[in-house]
């Protein structure tokens, strides 16, 4: 994932709320959003490449979402997938505080990350380019690829176009998923200098993101309500002409 908005008890009837887009080279082989074989408590898309995902619940009331820290100058090619991070956390038991406690011992073997985990009690952030582990208040986030809340263009965009189908009554996924269908660059003199060069920071600038060989490949919605249920909806978009396919899920979430 590259993009998220989420808001953490913000709504009257939603505790979670998450909109997503994830960003990803389209050759990468990956799985749309279903439960998983092996666990069938997990709900979440797959990535072939390296057996892991970037967002997820599971039937036990645990959420997890993560994005890449941009940073082309520190990758290792041997670093372990990232993207495990979020299926450790679903299959586990462990509490969030906890989960995101411990990274801060080991999250420096990985290449730079942002993760948010939780569960109905709480809400965490953990990135290796941080200072540690925090808890979230109630609020209204967003994520790129730089720490949480980092005022990039499409994160200060897209909070301002999420904001208010995130915060109806009810919620309408479609109006969410076409506010994340913006495809408009920002100006040369907001984008930031993450060392990939300006016509690839012009690029990777707006929040749905169309380029040769990479792009946005799906949207999410995610939302979790105050009487432990879940719904999801996931919209992957054909890399050639950009028409999509919807998967939706309902779950009840039975463990807290």
């Amino acid at each position: 994932m590259c993009l998220i908005f989420f808001a953490v008890n913000q709504h009257p009837r939603y505790r979670l709320l998450v909109a997503a887009n994830r960003d990803e080279f389209f050759q990468r082989p990956t799985l749309p959003m279903d439960f998983w074989a092996e666990d069938a408590n997990i709900l979440a898309g797959r990535d072939l490449q390296a057996e892991g995902t970037w967002l997820g619940v599971s039937r036990h009331g645990r959420f997890a979402f993560i994005t890449n820290y941009r940073d082309p100058a520190n990758i290792r090619a041997d670093a372990p997938s990232r993207g495990k991070l979020v299926v450790d956390f679903l299959a586990s038991r462990t509490a969030p505080s906890s989960y995101a406690q411990h990274l801060e011992k080991t999250g420096s073997a990985f290449n730079g990350f942002n993760l948010v985990v939780g569960n109905a009690a709480e809400c965490w952030y953990y990135s290796n380019y941080d200072s540690g582990a925090r808890a979230l208040a109630p609020g209204f986030y967003g994520l790129s690829n730089a720490l949480l809340e980092t005022p990039w263009p499409k994160v200060v965009n897209g909070k301002r176009k999420l904001f208010p189908p995130l915060h109806a009554n009810p919620v309408k996924p479609d109006e969410v998923l076409q506010a994340l269908l913006d495809e408009e660059r920002a100006p040369d003199r907001e984008l930031p200098d993450t060392g990939i060069g300006l016509e690839r920071e012009r690029a990777l600038s707006s929040m749905f993101i169309k380029t040769p060989g990479y792009g946005t490949r799906c949207s999410t919605v995610l939302l979790i309500d105050r009487r432990h249920s879940a719904f999801v909806v996931e919209r992957t978009y054909d890399v050639q002409t950009f028409s999509y396919t919807d998967r939706s899920f309902n779950v009840q979430l039975h463990a807290f």
